[in-house]
């Protein structure tokens, strides 16, 4: 399959400070391996498209390696010189891609969603954006999403202690004129600005899933990632 995929890659990293200290936190190695590298390897695997790594913290480091491990044309970096939100940093990246639909997700967190599935199931909405849920039990670190039977989001709730419920696991397929089109300020939160102004289809896929960002969870990914 071909497609475009931006990941977010600039984030501070404040709270994986105490383990990684002196690299972005898409950069924190898991078992001799950038996490950023596991990352892109895995999204290959299901096809080959323009990869655009939207970076802000220590650019200088991820745009070093990439050049060295990744001598590849079909890999772009965008760097944010003022920390844009994460909406504004889609939409500078946007302006790297001609792709009708994109994939986006973190690069901080690993899930391994069937990408062609969400895609077509995208496209079978109509949908202006897509993103992909995961089940997750006793949870109270990321907020509870709603999905109706329709297959269409209801509500994002608030993070909250939680016994089972679906989470948004921060990979999505958006249309990308549906930002584009938007008169929003230069710096504002995708989750914010967009998400809560559109109809958004859900899709939801009990794949692996992790997010690095806290120094518990980085252990964790060195005992479960190996490939």
């Amino acid at each position: 399959m071909q497609f475009d995929v931006i990941i977010l890659a600039g984030g501070l990293g404040t709270r994986l400070r105490s383990v990684v200290s002196d690299l972005p936190k898409c950069m924190a190695p898991v078992n001799g391996r950038p996490f950023l590298q596991i990352l892109i390897d895995r999204l290959r695997r299901q096809g080959k498209g323009h990869i655009i790594l939207s970076t802000g913290y220590l650019s200088e480091v991820i745009e070093a390696w990439v050049r060295e491990k990744y001598p590849d044309p079909q890999i772009s970096i965008i760097r944010e010189e003022t920390p844009l939100g994460t909406g504004g940093a889609i939409r500078a990246a946007l302006a790297l891609s001609q792709a009708e639909n994109v994939l986006i997700c973190n690069g901080d967190t690993l899930f391994d969603v069937d990408v062609p599935a969400l895609f077509n199931h995208h496209r079978q909405m109509k949908a202006d954006c897509t993103v992909a849920l995961k089940p997750m039990v006793n949870f109270d670190r990321y907020g509870r999403v709603e999905l109706g039977e329709d297959g269409w989001v209801r509500a994002f709730r608030e993070k909250e202690p939680c016994a089972e419920g679906l989470i948004n696991g921060g990979v999505y397929v958006l249309r990308r004129q549906s930002l584009l089109q938007l008169d929003l300020p230069e710096k504002f939160s995708f989750e914010e600005g967009y998400l809560s102004k559109h109809r958004i289809a859900g899709m939801v896929q009990d794949a692996y899933f992790i997010d690095i960002g806290i120094p518990e969870d980085f252990e964790r990914a060195q005992k479960e990632i190996d490939r």
